[in-house]
């Protein structure tokens, strides 16, 4: 077996791919669903009633979509690059730990003013904490895969020994957390009552920024050319390395955005249960957008839909929840196998 490289896919297949990789998730899973006892069907539909049934539902996976839109969006722009950044989580944690620090009472500022300044300080953490790797990639050649991954327990670790220390909450009855953020540094509702938040818009904004940046400006421009090709890239004068610190700044940055939206919008305080994992599954988030930012927001809302559907569906079918990670890292193979599909053409000897 060998692969030919393919001529550009036309627009039809490009969306063909993906939605070939949903239904062959969803065929994979059946086959788990039904070895617990239960009728996929049924297991589907329980799933999609409990992601979007009702008003309370499809509010609760647009509220989980949040951090996944900035996680995802974080994996997007750093794989376009072919900067491997399998940091968000760490990035996420670094921004909500600038939200803490700044949101409970150290800037006397006003809510217009403050959610601003806390957002900005939240990117620059979060883009410097990649930009380490970005130098050691570029610097000496170090695999930002192995980097990035391992700051991701170191960063949690470090949030474990603050919310012991310095920024542990004294009214918090020993429990690991830190205060709560002061009202001026809380995004607000979008309808009150509901956990949604103005989070989201800003996650669907900074979306279309992205496309934007990727789509129309030099930036843009060069972070594609880098990814696809870096020597020729550097042959025609583009700053490669350069490049990429721009990008880990950019990606970083977006994955603190998440931990930013997360303590200010919903939590309201740093715990280290702050993400169930949502660094890694923006990467899934991304790789079903196809590391399109326009589609990260379908991709995100679908893979938050999963996991909000599962936990209502595990308690009427009794199948336990957990068929939620399968799916989501099922389709995660799904895609990479239709990706490749939509660039080489398999050829048997």
């Amino acid at each position: 077996m060998r692969l030919e490289p393919k001529p550009a896919p036309s627009l039809a297949l490009t969306l063909l791919f993906p939605i070939a990789a949903i239904v062959a998730t969803l065929l994979i899973t059946s086959l788990l669903v039904l070895a617990a006892g239960a009728s996929p069907l049924s297991v589907f539909y329980l799933v999609a009633k409990g992601a979007a049934g009702s008003q309370f539902a499809l509010l609760e996976t647009l509220t989980r979509a949040t951090p996944l839109i900035f996680t995802g969006l974080a994996v997007a722009v750093a794989f376009r690059a072919k900067l491997w950044n399998i940091g968000a989580e760490a990035q996420l944690y670094v921004g909500g730990i600038v939200t803490v620090v700044l949101g409970t009472g150290a800037l006397p500022l006003p809510s217009v003013i403050l959610i601003p300044v806390i957002m900005l300080a939240a990117m620059l953490a979060g883009g410097l904490l990649l930009l380490g790797p970005a130098v050691l990639k570029t610097r000496f050649g170090v695999d930002e895969v192995v980097t990035t991954l391992l700051l991701n327990f170191i960063v949690l670790l470090f949030v474990s020994m603050l919310l012991e220390g310095v920024l542990k909450d004294p009214m918090g009855l020993g429990w690991p957390q830190s205060q709560k953020v002061i009202a001026e540094a809380q995004l607000p509702r979008i309808i009150q009552g509901k956990r949604l938040h103005y989070g989201f818009v800003i996650a669907i904004v900074s979306a279309i920024v992205v496309w934007v940046i990727m789509k129309k400006t030099v930036l843009g421009y060069e972070m594609r050319a880098v990814g696809h090709n870096p020597e020729g890239a550097r042959f025609v004068g583009i700053p490669v390395n350069r490049v990429l610190m721009k990008t880990a700044l950019l990606s970083g940055g977006l994955a603190a955005l998440a931990g930013f939206s997360e303590v200010s919008g919903l939590k309201g305080n740093l715990t280290l249960d702050l993400s169930p994992g949502y660094g890694y599954s923006g990467i899934v988030v991304a790789m079903l957008a196809m590391l399109n930012p326009l589609g990260v927001i379908a991709s995100a809302i679908f893979v938050a839909g999963i996991f909000v559907g599962a936990d209502a569906m595990s308690r009427t079918a009794k199948v336990p929840s957990y068929i939620a990670d399968v799916m989501v890292a099922t389709s995660l193979l799904t895609m990479v196998v239709a990706i490749l599909l939509t660039r080489f053409k398999v050829r048997w000897r």
